[in-house]
């Protein structure tokens, strides 16, 4: 019988060749081994690595489902696809749903949803399909929903109008019963942190939950380059975006990564903008160096990959 080991995080014993619960999945989920085809009846069917790529503005609308609390963005149908119907693409929906029919005929899809069948933009697809043959009301997904179009390939465009709001005002937007919603609209609007995207770069998003303030930046590329980029920065010490903050690390989201800045509080966003842009600049000379990193430059990098936290 094979001799059994015990990890340092206090997994359960595994036999070497076998995955640990707490380990990496080997499906490169990205998630822990117990919680994904580790779990009681496996994983799903599907799972899509980086399921918004192809996408208008694929790193906005992976900050919208992860990162930002309440924020809408316009989508434009393909040709032959709902007849020209308005369709708005927002963060969070009443009672976190993922489709609504308007009365007034506007589609709104929902990104922070409860369902997760493998591969969000194939839910996205099916509830669209299904909210353009509905009636007025609340449209959603039941069972994981087979074969079919993505939002992908839905609808085009380059990028989204993407409008962050200060609450949840917008669900009752068009509602001539404001009063009735008036409780869960004023419990809801509590639960939001104050955020505003910047102007000077894409997807980099401002926040304030209250001890702290944060930058939280989704960035599209691979993430071996993007790391190696950040490393080459961190040890040149060209990673700080405004005075006193602090690059504390990253989360990985449906394949990408999004840096993330401790910012002292009372910064605000715009204070942001320029250095943000200078970054960027930073960045980008920093994805084309190919050369081999320094061994200051490894050592930045590995401290960099042990500060990610997975968030799907």
């Amino acid at each position: 019988m094979a001799k059994r080991s015990r990890t340092k995080a206090r997994d359960t014993e595994t036999i070497p060749g076998e995955v640990g619960p707490r380990q990496p999945c080997p499906c490169g989920s990205g998630r822990r081994y117990k919680a994904c085809h580790g779990a009681p009846g496996g994983a799903p069917d599907v799972f899509v690595g980086r399921p918004f790529q192809g996408l208008p503005s694929e790193c906005d609308v992976v900050a919208l489902r992860e990162l930002v609390p309440a924020a809408t963005a316009p989508l434009t149908l393909k040709d032959g696809v709902g007849d020209g119907r308005p369709v708005q693409l927002c963060s969070l929906l009443p009672m976190a749903a993922p489709a609504m029919v308007r009365d007034s005929g506007q589609i709104w899809l929902g990104l922070q949803v409860q369902h997760n069948f493998g591969d969000p933009a194939r839910d996205l697809g099916a509830v669209l399909l299904k909210a353009l043959e509905s009636e007025p009301g609340i449209v959603g997904l039941t069972d994981a929903p087979g074969e079919g179009p993505r939002l992908q390939d839905l609808v085009e465009g380059d990028s989204l109008d993407v409008t962050v709001h200060d609450g949840f005002d917008y669900w009752i937007a068009d509602v001539d019963d404001k009063e009735s919603m008036a409780a869960a609209l004023e419990q809801a609007n509590t639960a939001a942190s104050p955020t505003a995207r910047l102007a000077s770069v894409e997807a980099a998003y401002w926040t304030n939950v209250g001890s702290k303030e944060h930058l939280r930046w989704v960035m599209p590329e691979p993430e071996n380059e993007l790391l190696d980029a950040l490393a080459r920065l961190h040890a040149a010490g060209k990673d700080v975006v405004a005075e006193g903050s602090r690059f504390v690390g990253m989360f990985r989201a449906h394949g990408l990564l999004a840096p993330v800045w401790d910012l002292p509080v009372g910064t605000g966003a715009a204070v942001l903008e320029e250095p943000a842009a200078r970054f960027a600049a930073d960045l980008a000379e920093a994805l084309a160096d190919t050369s081999d990193l320094t061994a200051e430059q490894r050592a930045a990098r590995s401290g960099l990959a042990n500060r990610q936290v997975t968030i799907r």
